[in-house]
């Protein structure tokens, strides 16, 4: 988790360190795809589980 000063309620919840966690796992998966689809499939699929986390956020606001 990133140093700062406070912590947003969202960040507190089980769901989005789940989030975090499928987003790190999700990037070291497609490190092992290969290299012709680095920017369909595997771009594809980082920028959906990084919205997990995004809409979390999004909806907590």
């Amino acid at each position: 988790m990133e140093n700062k000063w406070f912590t947003y309620r969202f960040e507190k919840l089980e769901v989005d360190q789940l989030a975090r966690k499928i987003r790190v796992e999700i990037k070291k998966l497609t490190l092992k795809f290969p290299p012709d689809e680095k920017f369909e499939l595997i771009s594809q699929i980082r920028r959906s589980s990084s919205s997990i986390a995004s809409n979390l956020a999004e909806g907590s606001g």
